[in-house]
């Protein structure tokens, strides 16, 4: 509501409007609020009316689709995203690739592991892309094994801007498999590959086969800036670089892929560059199972000690406490899990990263938040880095009800210490971590709590590397975009105590950004203002999703902050209405025994002037097919539709969804007379479910199934050329 004269506001303690005139809101939240006594009839309302959306929305998006929205389907959560090279000298190592692939999907299917979503961006040189993200794991092996190595020109490849996509197109919390024998051609994009790391919270690994022309190793073995590159990239995830020559390969991947699983928690997290000698320890919980060290760094050494004290050095292949592998410069211990206090020694003068996982039912998720600004007290996420040396705020649940938060730090990856936080419980298993000073430069999160098993305690560590920054990036715009119409977002750069020439990149992942400063001048403590303009193409489907990166960059590089956006692309809806049934044709009659009937069939014509965008069937036994067949009357785009069943299901109710969410439905049934030799050609009708759907979340919702190629069919039969 707003503070115009005379128009009420919501009411309430939080509502800062409600003071002015006319005083006091409409509020019927509580019994106790301003209009109290209507608080069951809205209430009731508001159900009902929450509910009939629901079913709008499943009837509309189909009900596989629904429910993945709705967050209930079997499986994991996560996706499994890969990143290829397809350059011609990638000849060797394609075919591992997809044949250890086919061996992790084939092995996740049908368990609790099985991915959300597939999501597959070939690169090369100049190009890459197309993205494919599909929910059909069958559909994603086609695409991946049609894949072929080829072109490529000078060695350094696409490699960022391919991953920048992926990013872009990954659920939160995922984890990206990169492979790749060549540098990054576009390594000016490593900051918003970082920032959208970092927002995202997703893990990416780098299987690395060299980086020079002939490809004979490694990238570690050498001293390039190319390697040292997606070791950053890879650090700064919480993932691993793995450096492998070509034959290597296909053991790396088994290594590296054997762990995936949806129930993948992190016990420890630490960096060392330049390496030293140290000893590093962590508890293992009676929740954990299938205990993994990963250790990455040339010549490097170690020695792993249980809690009974046992012990295994990086000598012995099969030991008292697993079994240990090596390739390239990767080392994994797969453990024997007992729990207790474990430690691992770590002798190498070399950089080194270590990492701990495990399978767990008890995690955490965490975001950084700030109090809103709006006129309603809440909480809002911090959509960049937090202030360094400020007060900070982390917001924090955890994945297994029986647990409880008894510690939250921010560590630094190097060993500089940690810094912990007071905590405050907020309820429906959540809590408030408050920092009074935010760590300077890189840190990470770690978290103590007790549960998950019966008077047990858990450590655990979020993967990836967060930094604050001394520069903060804010943005205001509304997160809506109206195709062929320039779209502003003004941004404000504020500074500490470094003033000059700070530069500005910004990208989004469609190409849109037509005009953007390059560089802001700041004096110390001061700020300064820009404006990105987006052209979006009046043809962009609604929908479509636009992911905008600013990032701010102090002179010298050696400070940098941004805030990372995402807007819907929504055409202006002028269609409420929804499809038109015209029954064409009705062959057989169903009376009596069915078995001994037959069959019948309807041929219908389903019209829409904003075209037919779905049709399927809410009640039938029935093969449903359909055609598009142009313009019909009025400039309706129509589709031609034959539905035929047996006789023993002699009813049937099509479902039709327009191009912009309308729902009808048109019933039909074989007893009787024909509708149609009564009066030929008669429009019957639909029974209309719902008008009005959002394109937006119709696309969206189909935008489940994939997104940068071709769309997936559905489970109904289509002639070659239909339309559905």
């Amino acid at each position: 509501m707003g503070t115009e004269p005379r128009k009420c506001s919501h009411g309430g303690g939080p509502d800062q409007t409600s003071t002015l005139e006319p005083r006091g809101g409409i509020n019927k939240d509580t019994a106790s609020a301003s209009h109290g006594h209507l608080h069951r009839d809205a209430a009731r309302l508001a159900t009902a009316a929450t509910a009939q959306l629901l079913a709008d929305v499943a009837q509309a998006a189909g009900e596989t689709d629904f429910l993945r929205m709705m967050g209930v389907f079997s499986g994991s959560s996560k996706a499994l995203v890969f990143v290829v090279d397809t350059t011609e000298s990638m000849s060797d190592d394609l075919p591992a690739v997809k044949a250890a692939t086919e061996t992790l999907v084939t092995a996740q299917e049908g368990t609790p592991d099985e991915p959300s979503v597939y999501i597959l961006v070939p690169f090369g040189d100049p190009g890459f892309g197309p993205l494919m993200r599909t929910t059909d794991s069958k559909a994603f092996m086609t695409r991946l094994n049609a894949l072929t190595a080829r072109g490529g020109g000078d060695s350094p490849e696409m490699s960022l801007s391919a991953l920048k996509s992926a990013l872009t197109a990954a659920p939160s919390d995922s984890e990206i498999f990169l492979f790749t024998d060549a540098s990054a051609k576009d390594a000016n994009l490593k900051g918003p590959v970082i920032a959208l790391m970092e927002r995202t919270q997703t893990v990416v690994n780098f299987m690395l086969t060299g980086t020079s022309e002939e490809n004979s190793g490694p990238p570690s073995r050498g001293s390039s800036a190319e390697a040292l590159l997606y070791r950053q990239l890879a650090q700064a995830s919480g993932g691993l670089a793995i450096e492998v020559t070509k034959s290597e390969l296909t053991e790396a991947i088994s290594i590296i892929t054997a762990s995936s699983a949806d129930s993948l928690v992190t016990l420890l997290q630490a960096s060392r560059s330049p390496g030293r000698d140290e000893t590093f320890s962590f508890p293992v919980d009676e929740s954990v199972r299938s205990l993994t060290v990963y250790i990455t760094g040339g010549s490097t050494s170690f020695t792993v000690s249980n809690p009974s004290g046992e012990s295994q050095s990086s000598t012995v292949q099969n030991g008292p406490l697993g079994v240990f592998r090596s390739v390239g410069n990767l080392k994994a211990l797969n453990l024997k899990t007992q729990v207790g206090e474990w430690t691992v020694e770590l002798v190498s003068s070399n950089p080194y990263t270590l990492k701990v996982t495990g399978q767990s039912d008890v995690d955490f998720l965490f975001d950084f938040v700030e109090m809103s600004e709006g006129p309603f007290a809440g909480l809002d996420v911090l959509g960049s880095r937090p202030r360094a040396g400020g007060s900070g705020t982390l917001l924090l649940s955890l994945t297994a009800p029986q647990a409880a938060l008894t510690e939250v730090a921010l560590v630094e990856p190097q060993g500089g210490g940690a810094v912990g936080g007071r905590l405050e419980p907020r309820g429906g298993g959540q809590v408030l971590a408050r920092f009074s000073a935010v760590p300077a430069g890189a840190f990470g999160v770690r978290v103590k709590g007790r549960g998950g098993a019966p008077g047990g305690t858990f450590q655990r560590q979020a993967p990836g590397v967060l930094r604050s920054s001394n520069i903060t990036v804010r943005s205001e715009s509304e997160n809506i975009i109206v195709p062929g119409t320039p779209f502003l977002v003004r941004f404000t750069v504020t500074t500490g105590d470094v003033g000059g020439n700070f530069s500005i990149q910004v990208t989004d992942d469609r190409g849109f950004v037509t005009d953007a400063p390059a560089r802001l001048e700041l004096v110390a403590g001061g700020g300064a203002n820009g404006t990105v303009t987006l052209s979006v193409p009046r043809n962009t489907p609604s929908g479509s999703d636009v992911t905008l990166t600013i990032q701010a960059e102090a002179p010298g590089g050696a400070d940098a902050n941004y805030v990372v956006e995402r807007y819907s692309v929504v055409n202006t809806v002028t269609d409420f209405q929804p499809p038109s049934c015209t029954l064409v044709l009705r062959e057989g009659s169903c009376e009596g025994n069915c078995s001994q009937v037959g069959d019948w069939a309807v041929v219908v014509d389903v019209a829409d002037v904003s075209g037919v965008g779905r049709l399927a069937l809410l009640q039938g036994d029935g093969t449903l097919s359909w055609a598009a067949v142009g313009l019909g009357g009025g400039g309706q785009n129509a589709s031609r539709v034959t539905y035929r069943a047996s006789c023993c299901s002699p009813d049937a109710e099509l479902l039709a969804v327009d191009g912009v969410g309308n729902v009808g439905s048109c019933p039909y049934s074989a007893r009787g007379p024909d509708p149609a030799a009564q009066s030929p050609g008669a429009a019957l009708t639909p029974s209309c479910l719902a008008s009005g759907l959002a394109l937006a979340l119709t696309l969206a919702l189909s935008d489940v199934e994939e997104r940068g190629g071709e769309r997936q069919g559905g489970g109904q039969s289509r002639p070659s050329g239909s339309s559905g």
